[in-house]
């Protein structure tokens, strides 16, 4: 049965999906895993179609992080994985620019031009860009084909998308591309396969996770979005800063002689849950702690988050549902719970019990805002688009 394999590269993570494809074009997962802890300390499981744990070990220490953990990861797939000859290979590209908004296959002209937004998107596109290069390199017969975060939000109404900014910047390509695009196309697809083609009317999606966004959707479609021209707006996250008034910037390299590398760490690596707390960007080791500054970050989380629920709740002309999705948003009810309390001016009104249980539908039956809990699948959304490239006319 012909395959699908998907790669998901981060900086110090790696997801993969392998898919058969039966003769009527269904997608059925056949194997799924991931190598986290790059690069000191990866730590590799694979699942089987149930989700149950097929293999799990530590790797050695990974020096050169995704280069070398790449091919190891393709050579298992082949060797021991069941993966043989895969038709297509889909790729999670972060960033697709203005060129790219529906999956493509991954030609030289292709990876030229997504070279050229690496500076958008400088902790991602690299890496995404890396698995492309090996993965050809171990199965160069296969389709590569790359599917953008981007592009779930690349109709958004222009005045959504845009800067104060002089128009030539504007015209330049500075402007508001959005993220997390992958996971927002599936839930939308939820969404329709539950409401039907209004998609829940106006939904706003809360993708919260190690990264974090919210979306604005309309009948499924994105409608405003809170990361940017980079993924570092919105709410504060695991270790990134979130959105921040640009003259603290301009304070920092004025006064301080931050040079636009030492602003980079900063913002992406040293600040968000981590650089509030000074302990942890995770959730849960916060929730442990009885350090105040670990209960600081996580209030600021909560109130950010519903602050921007607000927002996008004006951009639609008022709210319908409230989804959450991703690490957090899926298994945190606490955070779940403080989030929604926080919106009761909205309309919603929380199911305290039904929040504990982590069942699909968080709120009472009276409750003018439905609020629900739905897992994202960013996998299946690249086999998908790796799938329609396959079946795409030449041209």
């Amino acid at each position: 049965m012909p395959q699908i394999l998907v790669l998901n590269a981060g900086s110090s993570s790696l997801k993969f999906g392998v898919y058969s494809v039966s003769s009527d074009e269904k997608l059925s997962l056949a194997l799924s895993g991931s190598v986290s802890g790059l690069p000191d300390e990866p730590q590799f499981v694979a699942r089987g179609p149930d989700g149950r744990v097929a293999t799990e070990s530590d790797w050695p220490r990974a020096d050169g992080g995704l280069a070398r953990t790449l091919p190891r990861l393709l050579a298992w797939l082949a060797r021991t994985g069941g993966l043989d000859a895969p038709i297509a290979i889909g790729h999670r590209i972060v960033h697709g620019g203005l060129t790219f908004r529906a999956p493509v296959r991954l030609d030289e002209a292709a990876l030229a031009r997504l070279n050229e937004l690496v500076p958008l998107a400088p902790l991602h596109q690299p890496f995404n860009l890396e698995a492309v290069a090996a993965a050809r390199t171990a199965f160069p017969d296969a389709v590569q084909v790359g599917l953008f975060d981007t592009a779930f939000h690349a109709d958004q109404p222009r005045l959504a998308r845009i800067y104060a900014l002089p128009r030539e910047i504007t015209d330049d390509g500075v402007i508001a591309y959005g993220f997390h695009g992958l996971s927002y196309d599936f839930i939308a697809g939820e969404l329709r396969r539950f409401y039907g083609e209004r998609a829940g009317g106006r939904v706003v999606v809360a993708h919260l996770g190690s990264g974090v966004s919210l979306c604005a959707m309309d009948q499924g479609r994105s409608i405003a979005t809170t990361m940017g021209f980079s993924a570092l707006d919105g709410p504060p996250m695991s270790t990134r800063s979130g959105g921040i008034d640009p003259g603290v910037l301009l304070y920092l390299m004025e006064t301080k002689g931050m040079s636009a590398p030492d602003l980079t760490d900063l913002l992406y690596r040293r600040s968000g849950l981590l650089g509030v707390s000074g302990e942890s960007g995770d959730v849960r080791r916060l929730q442990a702690s009885d350090s105040p500054a670990a209960r600081e970050a996580l209030g600021l989380f909560v109130y950010r988050v519903a602050r921007e629920i607000g927002g996008l709740a004006a951009a639609l002309g008022g709210l319908d549902r409230l989804v959450f999705t991703a690490g957090i948003g899926e298994n945190d009810p606490q955070i779940r719970a403080e989030i929604l309390t926080a919106c009761k001016w909205l309309g919603v009104d929380l199911d305290a019990d039904a929040n504990g249980r982590g069942d699909t539908r968080l709120t009472t039956g009276d409750s003018a805002v439905e609020a629900l809990v739905l897992p994202t699948d960013e996998q299946i959304v690249i086999a998908r688009g790796a799938l329609s490239v396959l079946n795409a006319p030449a041209g």
